[in-house]
């Protein structure tokens, strides 16, 4: 099973070394390692060369664009994904190729780090709670990341759609059209309270609007304007 691991990076300098050492001491390693530098001003592609993985320039500015550029740029059959901000956990990819046959693609939960420890409680198990009922109401919650696509479905459906925001849930949705889209609940990646910039109420709020659908049609134009 051939995995490449992609990860989107705008100026990421400070993060991004981080999200490398967690994604190449995986116990399944990858099969490639894909660092989309999304037309950064900084340091972020020395940061990955450094690492010796695969560097892919998007000039294009928006994660939406870069997500897309990587799983373009894939050699892998199943392309998984995760932000230069996240830590993913030892067996993240073990955990998502266990659960891989049959499915086109896969999710699990995230935690955030640099919050309170009940902050930290609360985004684990409050979300793994949220992530269940969306999985039983059959409307998967991809997160950009912590998801992997299986490359030649995700393509039949045009890739991540470019809007500004929800890529990762609107090709979900769009994927779950065609079969299986799977929640392994133990394959928890963590990720930067940077989410939390606008407080813990516009986060769930945004949950919610995920659990209310999209208006139109899942992935129609335009999409939703916030993250």
């Amino acid at each position: 099973m051939r995995i490449s691991v992609v990860i989107p990076a705008h100026n990421e300098e400070a993060y991004l070394a981080g999200a490398l050492e967690a994604i190449l001491a995986q116990s399944l390693p990858p099969f490639e390692v894909i660092v989309v530098d999304n037309a950064s001003t900084d340091r972020t592609r020395e940061v990955a060369e450094g690492f010796g993985v695969r560097v892919v320039h998007c000039a294009r500015k928006g994660v939406a664009h870069a997500r897309q550029a990587g799983l373009l740029a894939a050699r892998g059959e199943w392309v998984a994904m995760t932000d230069a901000d996240s830590r993913p956990l030892p067996h993240w990819l073990a955990s998502l190729a266990r659960r891989a046959e049959g499915a086109l693609a896969l999710y699990g939960p995230l935690r955030f780090y640099g919050v309170s420890p009940w902050e930290a409680a609360f985004s684990e198990w409050g979300y793994r709670a949220f992530l269940r009922l969306m999985a039983l109401l059959g409307k998967p919650n991809l997160a950009g990341a912590n998801m992997m696509v299986l490359k030649e479905a995700a393509l039949r459906v045009g890739g991540f759609p470019e809007v500004e925001a929800r890529e990762d849930v609107l090709l979900g949705y769009k994927l779950a059209r065609l079969g299986p889209v799977r929640y392994v609940p133990e394959a928890l990646v963590l990720t930067s309270a940077r989410r939390l910039k606008g407080g813990w109420g516009r986060f769930l709020l945004r949950q919610a609007r995920n659990l209310l659908g999209d208006p139109r049609g899942y992935f129609g134009e335009g999409g939703e304007r916030e993250r």
